[in-house]
């Protein structure tokens, strides 16, 4: 059986110029970086030059950037440490309904520790009112965490105006770009953005890796307490071999690149409608498909079929496919972000499957998908 892999929004494989690079330096560069002879001012050397490269992908400054374990580290450094850091000018926090839980349990912290969270709803399509947002800020708010776009339905959020709306405010604007970094042009000196959590895992990098994006002038203490890494801003040695690999993901999506990428999977995206279409299968997109959204994510309510039958029909068919969040896939909770959008008594909570795509993704693969998805679903209808 070809198995096919159309679950990218949870993890990519590993590009092969990312594990040789890693391999490389985890046999010739395993020196410590904050150690002074040679061994070690190599590596700190290669640190250095992934950092910079890093950093020109945001169009940010080198020192801005601290490597974390990910972005659940990140999201928590920067959502945890600003609140604290702040609580003398405030204790409100505005979010989103739709947040990745490594927003919202760092805020659900916060709120059992005194701090006020207001949660801006979303539409049909996942987006958000900026007029909620302006009505909800006030002379208390000292942190706005808004994500670049929605790891399960591919909304997204208007990150620049929010930039433009939160320059002159005390508040910090922090977004999780873990699933549009990679696929989006961002540019926090444009969008005026203070904090920004990434991980290496969702562009073909390695796991366990990540960024936070820290503007200068942003202080708080680090999050994990130990030694002086990272300028003292995060504590543990360096995973050097990994960082490279990081910086490797990165050289490789130029923006030629995610023209290319984001053309193909707006295309399987609506090939796999319209082959639904054609095989009346009964069934509706959650959030749209268009040009303003993540194009590597696709969520699809199959009407009449539970989550869990529907992935577990195709995973015998050797097709990984996800109900949501991968973080959150041991969960029997149905999708936050679909009843967020839909309302908690809506079927599409306990019907929809997300499908999404990567670099090695083909057009047979997605062909793979129709056909067996349209097998199962017409046997299970029966």
């Amino acid at each position: 059986m070809n198995k096919v892999y159309l679950d990218n929004a949870a993890t990519t494989p590993i590009a092969d110029n990312v594990l040789q690079d890693m391999y490389d330096k985890f046999k010739n560069n395993f020196g410590n970086a904050s150690t002074l002879y040679s061994f070690g001012r190599d590596a700190h050397t290669i640190l250095e030059n992934s950092r910079q490269v890093i950093a020109n992908s945001i169009n940010a400054n080198a020192d801005e950037i601290v490597f974390t374990s990910g972005g659940t580290e990140s999201d928590n450094t920067a959502i945890i440490q600003v609140a604290k850091a702040r609580k003398n000018l405030g204790n409100h926090i505005i979010t989103t309904a739709i947040e990745h839980e490594a927003v919202l349990k760092p805020l659900e912290y916060l709120k059992n520790n005194g701090f006020e969270v207001t949660y801006l709803p979303v539409d049909k399509n996942g987006n958000i009112s900026l007029e909620d947002l302006k009505n909800s800020l006030n002379d208390k708010t000292i942190l706005v965490s808004v994500m670049y776009g929605n790891n399960e339905v591919g909304s997204l959020m208007p990150i620049h105006e929010i930039g433009e709306l939160l320059k002159d405010h005390q508040a910090v604007f922090h977004t999780d770009a873990v699933q549009a970094y990679g696929l989006r042009d961002i540019d926090v000196k444009r969008d005026h953005i203070d904090l920004l959590s990434t991980s290496a895992h969702k562009i073909n990098g390695p796991k366990m890796l990540g960024f936070l994006y820290r503007k200068n002038g942003i202080d708080f203490p680090s999050f994990i307490k130990g030694g002086d890494q990272e300028e003292k801003r995060r504590a543990g040695t360096e995973n050097i071999p990994a960082i490279s690999g990081f910086a490797t993901a990165v050289s490789n999506l130029t923006n030629e690149h995610k023209l290319v990428l984001n053309k193909k999977f707006y295309e399987f995206k609506k090939r796999i409608e319209q082959a639904f279409i054609d095989n009346k299968i009964d069934f509706e997109i959650n959030g749209q498909i268009s040009h303003d959204n993540l194009q590597h994510v696709l969520n699809l309510w199959i009407k009449g079929i539970s989550t869990y039958l529907m992935q577990t029909n195709l995973d015998l068919d050797g097709i990984a496919v996800s109900g949501g969040s991968a973080c959150t896939a041991g969960s029997i909770e149905p999708s936050h972000v679909l009843k967020a959008m839909y309302g908690s008594d809506s079927d599409r909570i306990n019907e929809s499957i997300r499908i999404s795509f990567g670099q090695y993704t083909t057009v047979e693969d997605v062909d793979v998908f129709i056909g067996s998805a349209v097998k199962i679903i017409k046997r299970l209808k029966k």
